[in-house]
């Protein structure tokens, strides 16, 4: 007496096919462009636009100092109070801030040592024009990090997935 083994009747294929579209679909569904909080999205334009100001604020007190080569305190302020929003949502920005503003006392002693004459010494020159570059930079970077695209495909996947199985 023969007995058929299982799935001997051809449906196998089908079932295999009807698994893959599923996860295809899934997947598919998963990686459609994820839409930014719309709340984040203030926060984090509110951050730039605060930090923006206050570095270009900065870049004309620097200019000030080239002027009458008085020492400057720059500020520092709203970089401190936005720090976490550009941290958690504009990532490779807040990294170049991070690091400029901490060069920043480094920048401010350079204005205040002199030389004979009231001159400065050309290490403390290329410091201060070396803040000065970098700090135009970093706007640039703030600016752009307003115009990221909403996440699509496998970072949406991952955003998704992340979001939806996070600790809180």
């Amino acid at each position: 007496m023969h007995t058929g083994t299982p799935c001997d009747d051809g449906s196998v294929p089908y079932l295999v096919a009807a698994i893959v579209a599923a996860a295809a679909a899934a997947v598919g569904w998963l990686a459609r462009p994820l839409a930014p909080d719309p709340d984040e999205r203030q926060r984090v334009s509110l951050a730039v636009n605060a930090v923006d100001r206050e570095l270009a604020a900065n870049l004309e007190l620097t200019t000030m100092f080239d002027q009458t080569k008085q020492a400057v305190t720059l500020e520092n302020g709203e970089f401190a109070r936005h720090r976490e929003t550009l941290e958690r949502s504009a990532r490779p920005a807040a990294a170049a801030v991070a690091a400029l503003y901490q060069r920043m006392s480094a920048a401010e002693s350079a204005m205040e040592r002199r030389g004979p004459a009231n001159s400065l010494r050309p290490e403390d020159r290329q410091l201060i024009e070396a803040w000065e570059g970098d700090a135009r930079e970093v706007q640039r970077s703030l600016r752009a990090a307003l115009d990221a695209r909403p996440l699509a495909g496998l970072a949406a996947v991952s955003a998704r997935l992340y979001g939806r199985f996070a600790r809180h």
